[in-house]
Protein backbone atom coordinates (compact mmCIF):
# COMPACT_ATOMS: atom_id res chain seq x y z
CA UNK A 1 0.00 0.00 0.00
CA UNK A 2 2.27 2.79 -0.93
CA UNK A 3 -0.61 5.07 -1.50
CA UNK A 4 -1.21 4.23 2.08
CA UNK A 5 2.72 5.39 3.34
CA UNK A 6 3.03 8.33 1.20
CA UNK A 7 -0.33 9.38 3.07
CA UNK A 8 1.02 8.92 6.30
CA UNK A 9 3.95 10.30 6.04
CA UNK A 10 2.39 13.67 4.73
CA UNK A 11 -0.41 14.34 7.49
CA UNK A 12 2.41 12.86 10.04
CA UNK A 13 4.63 16.00 8.51
CA UNK A 14 2.00 17.84 8.45
CA UNK A 15 0.81 17.78 11.95
CA UNK A 16 4.64 17.12 13.35
CA UNK A 17 3.46 14.09 14.46
CA UNK A 18 5.34 11.95 17.49
CA UNK A 19 4.32 8.18 17.40
CA UNK A 20 3.17 5.67 16.27
CA UNK A 21 0.74 4.78 13.49
CA UNK A 22 -0.19 0.85 12.17
CA UNK A 23 -2.59 -0.36 10.38
CA UNK A 24 -4.11 -4.28 9.40
CA UNK A 25 -6.06 -5.27 7.59
CA UNK A 26 -7.50 -9.03 6.80
CA UNK A 27 -5.09 -10.40 9.09
CA UNK A 28 -1.95 -8.41 7.82
CA UNK A 29 -0.14 -5.83 8.94
CA UNK A 30 0.01 -2.68 5.75
CA UNK A 31 1.97 -0.06 7.41
CA UNK A 32 3.50 0.56 10.84
CA UNK A 33 5.20 3.36 11.09
CA UNK A 34 7.00 5.22 14.42
CA UNK A 35 7.92 8.61 14.68
CA UNK A 36 9.17 11.00 16.37
CA UNK A 37 10.72 11.40 20.04
CA UNK A 38 9.84 9.35 22.94
CA UNK A 39 12.54 11.24 25.47
CA UNK A 40 13.41 14.75 23.56
CA UNK A 41 16.01 15.23 26.76
CA UNK A 42 18.00 12.62 25.84
CA UNK A 43 16.92 11.88 21.82
CA UNK A 44 15.42 8.97 22.35
CA UNK A 45 13.15 7.99 19.08
CA UNK A 46 9.76 5.99 19.63
CA UNK A 47 9.56 2.61 18.19
CA UNK A 48 6.96 0.24 16.99
CA UNK A 49 6.86 -1.13 20.53
CA UNK A 50 6.79 2.20 22.45
CA UNK A 51 4.44 2.02 25.01
CA UNK A 52 2.14 5.29 24.84
CA UNK A 53 -0.15 6.26 27.85
CA UNK A 54 -4.06 6.32 26.30
CA UNK A 55 -6.10 8.30 28.39
CA UNK A 56 -9.85 7.26 27.90
CA UNK A 57 -8.60 4.51 25.28
CA UNK A 58 -9.23 2.55 28.48
CA UNK A 59 -12.52 3.19 29.49
CA UNK A 60 -13.09 0.44 26.55
CA UNK A 61 -10.90 -1.93 29.37
CA UNK A 62 -12.65 -0.42 32.41
CA UNK A 63 -16.10 -1.80 30.48
CA UNK A 64 -14.77 -5.14 29.89
CA UNK A 65 -13.96 -5.37 33.75
CA UNK A 66 -17.25 -4.47 34.56
CA UNK A 67 -19.09 -6.62 32.36
CA UNK A 68 -17.28 -9.40 33.10
CA UNK A 69 -18.57 -9.19 36.37
CA UNK A 70 -22.09 -8.83 35.27
CA UNK A 71 -21.70 -12.00 32.90
CA UNK A 72 -20.82 -13.78 36.20
CA UNK A 73 -24.04 -12.84 37.83
CA UNK A 74 -21.90 -10.85 40.94
CA UNK A 75 -23.23 -7.36 39.23
CA UNK A 76 -26.47 -6.65 37.33
CA UNK A 77 -26.64 -3.76 34.60
CA UNK A 78 -29.47 -2.66 36.70
CA UNK A 79 -27.44 -2.67 40.33
CA UNK A 80 -27.80 0.50 41.90
CA UNK A 81 -24.09 1.83 42.18
CA UNK A 82 -24.80 3.37 45.47
CA UNK A 83 -25.65 -0.30 47.04
CA UNK A 84 -22.01 -1.08 46.31
CA UNK A 85 -20.45 1.89 47.12
CA UNK A 86 -22.17 3.25 50.30
CA UNK A 87 -21.80 5.90 51.52
CA UNK A 88 -19.00 7.35 50.24
CA UNK A 89 -19.90 9.01 47.24
CA UNK A 90 -23.27 10.68 48.76
CA UNK A 91 -23.75 13.09 45.50
CA UNK A 92 -24.38 10.08 43.52
CA UNK A 93 -28.22 9.50 43.24
CA UNK A 94 -30.14 6.43 44.55
CA UNK A 95 -31.41 6.18 40.81
CA UNK A 96 -27.77 5.54 39.32
CA UNK A 97 -27.20 2.10 38.25
CA UNK A 98 -23.89 0.23 36.91
CA UNK A 99 -25.37 0.73 33.29
CA UNK A 100 -26.28 4.50 33.24
CA UNK A 101 -21.93 4.57 34.39
CA UNK A 102 -21.05 2.46 31.36
CA UNK A 103 -22.95 4.30 29.00
CA UNK A 104 -22.13 8.30 30.19
CA UNK A 105 -26.25 9.08 30.95
CA UNK A 106 -25.65 8.71 34.88
CA UNK A 107 -25.88 12.55 35.21
CA UNK A 108 -23.37 12.30 38.32
CA UNK A 109 -21.09 15.59 38.34
CA UNK A 110 -17.84 15.40 36.96
CA UNK A 111 -14.63 15.72 38.35
CA UNK A 112 -12.90 16.43 34.84
CA UNK A 113 -16.07 17.84 33.35
CA UNK A 114 -15.40 17.85 29.18
CA UNK A 115 -18.73 19.61 28.50
CA UNK A 116 -16.60 23.11 30.38
CA UNK A 117 -14.09 23.25 27.44
CA UNK A 118 -11.51 22.15 29.38
CA UNK A 119 -7.85 23.06 27.89
CA UNK A 120 -5.26 19.70 28.25
CA UNK A 121 -2.55 21.94 28.92
CA UNK A 122 -4.10 23.14 31.99
CA UNK A 123 -2.94 22.20 35.63
CA UNK A 124 -6.86 20.91 36.10
CA UNK A 125 -6.88 18.38 38.84
CA UNK A 126 -8.20 19.57 41.80
CA UNK A 127 -5.98 17.44 44.43
CA UNK A 128 -2.47 16.89 44.39
CA UNK A 129 -1.37 14.26 41.21
CA UNK A 130 0.51 12.36 43.62
CA UNK A 131 -2.56 11.65 46.04
CA UNK A 132 -4.26 9.76 42.83
CA UNK A 133 -2.17 6.43 43.05
CA UNK A 134 -5.01 3.94 43.82
CA UNK A 135 -8.72 4.47 43.26
CA UNK A 136 -9.32 5.20 47.12
CA UNK A 137 -7.30 8.27 46.50
CA UNK A 138 -9.43 9.84 43.74
CA UNK A 139 -12.66 9.32 46.51
CA UNK A 140 -11.66 13.37 47.48
CA UNK A 141 -12.02 14.21 44.03
CA UNK A 142 -15.25 12.60 43.53
CA UNK A 143 -16.93 14.32 46.12
CA UNK A 144 -19.43 17.30 46.30
CA UNK A 145 -19.94 17.50 42.76
CA UNK A 146 -23.94 18.18 42.44
CA UNK A 147 -25.84 15.83 40.14
CA UNK A 148 -26.47 17.40 36.53
CA UNK A 149 -29.93 15.64 35.69
CA UNK A 150 -31.54 12.41 36.55
CA UNK A 151 -30.11 9.32 35.55
CA UNK A 152 -31.05 8.22 31.96
CA UNK A 153 -32.38 11.49 30.71
CA UNK A 154 -29.19 11.97 28.10
CA UNK A 155 -25.87 11.21 27.45
CA UNK A 156 -23.35 13.41 29.29
CA UNK A 157 -19.57 12.09 28.23
CA UNK A 158 -18.13 11.60 32.47
CA UNK A 159 -14.95 10.53 33.83
CA UNK A 160 -15.78 10.21 37.00
CA UNK A 161 -18.60 7.95 36.06
CA UNK A 162 -15.55 5.41 34.88
CA UNK A 163 -13.64 6.23 38.52
CA UNK A 164 -16.42 5.20 40.35
CA UNK A 165 -16.87 1.61 38.27
CA UNK A 166 -13.39 0.85 39.00
CA UNK A 167 -14.22 1.46 42.83
CA UNK A 168 -17.16 -0.57 42.41
CA UNK A 169 -14.74 -3.53 40.67
CA UNK A 170 -12.51 -3.25 43.89
CA UNK A 171 -15.55 -3.97 46.29
CA UNK A 172 -17.27 -6.93 44.05
CA UNK A 173 -13.71 -8.62 43.80
CA UNK A 174 -11.52 -7.27 46.47
CA UNK A 175 -8.86 -6.58 44.31
CA UNK A 176 -7.04 -3.75 42.92
CA UNK A 177 -8.27 -2.61 40.16
CA UNK A 178 -5.49 -2.30 38.19
CA UNK A 179 -4.66 -5.86 38.80
CA UNK A 180 -8.43 -6.98 37.84
CA UNK A 181 -7.83 -5.59 34.76
CA UNK A 182 -4.70 -7.11 33.98
CA UNK A 183 -5.85 -10.31 35.16
CA UNK A 184 -9.23 -10.33 33.51
CA UNK A 185 -8.97 -8.31 30.38
CA UNK A 186 -5.26 -8.19 29.28
CA UNK A 187 -4.28 -11.40 30.11
CA UNK A 188 -7.14 -12.82 28.12
CA UNK A 189 -6.42 -10.63 25.35
CA UNK A 190 -2.95 -11.18 24.81
CA UNK A 191 -1.95 -7.40 26.00
CA UNK A 192 1.94 -8.45 26.79
CA UNK A 193 2.88 -4.67 27.04
CA UNK A 194 -0.45 -3.02 28.57
CA UNK A 195 0.06 -1.87 32.45
CA UNK A 196 -0.84 1.33 34.58
CA UNK A 197 2.05 2.53 34.86
CA UNK A 198 3.37 5.50 37.29
CA UNK A 199 4.21 8.65 35.36
CA UNK A 200 6.90 9.09 37.67
CA UNK A 201 8.77 5.89 37.46
CA UNK A 202 8.00 4.92 33.83
CA UNK A 203 10.14 2.04 32.39
CA UNK A 204 12.53 2.74 29.17
CA UNK A 205 10.12 1.85 26.49
CA UNK A 206 7.68 3.89 27.83
CA UNK A 207 7.18 7.86 25.85
CA UNK A 208 7.15 10.69 28.05
CA UNK A 209 3.67 12.84 27.54
CA UNK A 210 5.06 16.62 25.46
CA UNK A 211 2.75 19.13 26.13
CA UNK A 212 4.00 21.48 23.65
CA UNK A 213 5.34 20.67 19.63
CA UNK A 214 8.46 21.77 20.99
CA UNK A 215 10.50 21.92 24.48
CA UNK A 216 10.91 19.07 27.75
CA UNK A 217 7.96 20.43 29.91
CA UNK A 218 6.13 16.79 30.60
CA UNK A 219 2.80 15.90 32.00
CA UNK A 220 3.86 14.22 34.96
CA UNK A 221 2.41 17.31 36.40
CA UNK A 222 -0.92 17.41 34.79
CA UNK A 223 -2.20 14.28 35.15
CA UNK A 224 -2.79 11.35 38.07
CA UNK A 225 0.19 9.83 39.09
CA UNK A 226 -1.92 6.60 38.16
CA UNK A 227 -4.39 5.90 36.03
CA UNK A 228 -7.63 4.36 37.04
CA UNK A 229 -11.24 3.93 35.41
CA UNK A 230 -11.46 6.64 32.78
CA UNK A 231 -7.56 6.79 32.00
CA UNK A 232 -4.10 6.41 32.20
CA UNK A 233 -3.67 3.11 30.97
CA UNK A 234 0.09 2.36 28.80
CA UNK A 235 0.24 0.58 25.81
CA UNK A 236 1.45 -0.20 22.35
CA UNK A 237 -0.01 -0.45 19.07
CA UNK A 238 0.53 -4.21 18.67
CA UNK A 239 -2.21 -4.33 21.90
CA UNK A 240 -4.36 -2.59 20.52
CA UNK A 241 -4.61 -5.13 17.47
CA UNK A 242 -4.71 -7.99 20.24
CA UNK A 243 -7.57 -6.76 22.20
CA UNK A 244 -9.73 -6.22 19.23
CA UNK A 245 -9.03 -9.52 17.98
CA UNK A 246 -9.67 -11.16 21.25
CA UNK A 247 -12.99 -8.69 22.17
CA UNK A 248 -14.68 -9.70 19.09
CA UNK A 249 -13.89 -13.44 19.30
CA UNK A 250 -15.33 -13.36 22.71
CA UNK A 251 -12.32 -14.26 24.56
CA UNK A 252 -12.66 -11.24 27.25
CA UNK A 253 -16.58 -11.73 27.71
CA UNK A 254 -18.48 -14.30 25.34
CA UNK A 255 -20.12 -13.20 22.26
CA UNK A 256 -23.25 -12.55 24.16
CA UNK A 257 -21.95 -9.65 26.32
CA UNK A 258 -19.83 -8.47 23.33
CA UNK A 259 -23.22 -7.58 21.41
CA UNK A 260 -24.42 -6.03 24.36
CA UNK A 261 -21.33 -3.50 24.32
CA UNK A 262 -22.05 -2.94 21.02
CA UNK A 263 -25.84 -2.23 21.14
CA UNK A 264 -26.50 1.65 21.28
CA UNK A 265 -27.79 3.24 24.57
CA UNK A 266 -27.70 7.01 22.59
CA UNK A 267 -28.12 7.24 19.03
CA UNK A 268 -26.50 9.49 16.95
CA UNK A 269 -25.31 12.39 18.27
CA UNK A 270 -24.53 15.68 16.50
CA UNK A 271 -20.97 14.73 15.68
CA UNK A 272 -22.44 11.72 14.36
CA UNK A 273 -21.56 8.62 16.74
CA UNK A 274 -23.59 6.67 18.75
CA UNK A 275 -22.41 5.38 22.54
CA UNK A 276 -22.56 1.56 23.78
CA UNK A 277 -21.29 0.21 27.06
CA UNK A 278 -17.77 1.89 26.56
CA UNK A 279 -17.29 1.93 23.51
CA UNK A 280 -17.63 4.52 20.82
CA UNK A 281 -20.16 3.63 17.04
CA UNK A 282 -20.24 5.09 14.28
CA UNK A 283 -23.47 6.25 13.01
CA UNK A 284 -24.34 3.39 10.51
CA UNK A 285 -21.90 0.63 9.95
CA UNK A 286 -20.28 -1.40 12.18
CA UNK A 287 -17.51 0.68 12.81
CA UNK A 288 -15.80 0.28 17.12
CA UNK A 289 -13.81 3.37 18.61
CA UNK A 290 -11.86 3.83 21.61
CA UNK A 291 -10.30 7.10 21.94
CA UNK A 292 -8.20 9.52 24.33
CA UNK A 293 -7.07 12.51 24.57
CA UNK A 294 -5.11 14.47 27.51
CA UNK A 295 -2.28 16.38 28.19
CA UNK A 296 0.76 15.02 26.45
CA UNK A 297 -1.52 11.71 25.29
CA UNK A 298 -3.70 11.40 22.61
CA UNK A 299 -4.91 8.08 20.98
CA UNK A 300 -7.27 6.51 18.62
CA UNK A 301 -7.88 3.21 17.81
CA UNK A 302 -10.76 1.33 15.34
CA UNK A 303 -12.08 -1.85 13.98
CA UNK A 304 -14.72 -2.38 11.23
CA UNK A 305 -15.47 -5.89 11.89
CA UNK A 306 -17.27 -5.80 7.91
CA UNK A 307 -13.76 -4.83 6.16
CA UNK A 308 -10.99 -6.93 8.64
CA UNK A 309 -10.07 -3.22 9.15
CA UNK A 310 -8.27 -1.87 12.16
CA UNK A 311 -5.77 0.86 12.80
CA UNK A 312 -4.09 2.53 16.37
CA UNK A 313 -2.64 5.83 16.91
CA UNK A 314 -0.68 6.49 19.64
CA UNK A 315 0.96 9.78 20.47
CA UNK A 316 2.71 11.68 22.86
CA UNK A 317 1.37 15.20 22.67
CA UNK A 318 -2.47 16.26 22.77
CA UNK A 319 -3.27 17.62 19.51
CA UNK A 320 -1.96 15.00 16.77
CA UNK A 321 -4.04 11.64 17.10
CA UNK A 322 -7.52 12.58 16.07
CA UNK A 323 -6.00 14.52 12.36
CA UNK A 324 -3.68 11.39 11.65
CA UNK A 325 -6.83 8.74 12.39
CA UNK A 326 -9.37 11.25 10.64
CA UNK A 327 -7.08 11.38 7.64
CA UNK A 328 -6.39 7.45 7.62
CA UNK A 329 -10.03 7.07 7.88
CA UNK A 330 -10.58 9.06 4.58
CA UNK A 331 -7.45 6.90 2.76
CA UNK A 332 -8.77 3.65 3.48
CA UNK A 333 -12.62 4.73 2.91
CA UNK A 334 -11.12 5.28 -1.04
Amino acid sequence: MADLDQEVAAVVHEHGFSGVVRVDLAGSTVHASAHGLADRAHGLPNALDTQFGTASICKGLTALAVVGLVAEGRLGLDTPVRSVVGDDLPDIGDDVTIEHLLSHRSGIGDYLDEEEGLDASSYVMTVPVHRLATTEGYLPALRGRPTKFPAGERFSYCNSGFVVLALVVERVTGTAFHEVVEQRVCARAGMVDTAYLRSDELPARAALGYLEADGLRTNVLHLPVRGSGDGGIYTTAADLHAFWDAFLAGRIVDERWVAEMLRPRTDVMDDGRRYGLGLWLDGTGDGVVLNGYDAGVSAVTRHEPSRALTWSVLANRSDVAWPVSQRLREVLAG
